[in-house]
């Protein structure tokens, strides 16, 4: 079980649908995340789906995140599969409908390649995204 976890809930004032398809699409999430994302690998039952591939850049940093599974509009999962400053990574992305819109439950969970560098990589994972997803939340409301 890999060391470092992220836990983050946001609530959206819009449909599940729309939040799920905007924050699963490799193309659009890198913004709200704070990295740059390009889907460089369509999915083999969608573009985003499961199989794809995005390329990560942070800064001078860059790596290839891999969808391993897809079930719009409620989960997606993804891993970091090219050399990171992370290893043994899981992404999970589950989305619910609320009264108002929908919730995302966004788990991270990883440890640092080298030692003592994984705690620091959460601190700024976790507050980078955190404010992209809280703007995003603002922005639909």
């Amino acid at each position: 079980m890999p060391k470092q976890r992220i836990a983050i809930t946001q609530d959206f004032p819009a449909s599940r649908e729309a939040v799920f398809a905007h924050l699963t699409d490799h193309n659009k999430v890198g913004p709200i995340l704070g990295a740059k994302m390009v889907r460089i690998k369509d999915g083999d039952d969608a573009p985003n789906g499961v199989h794809s591939v995005r390329k990560v850049s942070i800064g001078p940093l860059s790596f290839e995140e891999t969808v391993v599974r897809h079930e719009p509009p409620s989960r997606m999962e993804y891993t970091v599969t090219t050399k990171a400053p992370i290893k043994n990574h899981r992404g999970i992305m589950l989305f619910e409908d609320t009264a108002d819109g929908c919730r995302l439950h966004y788990e991270i969970l990883f440890d640092g390649r080298l030692p003592f560098t994984g705690g620091l990589i959460r601190k700024q994972l976790d507050s980078a995204i955190r404010k992209g997803l809280s703007r995003y939340a603002k922005s639909l409301g």
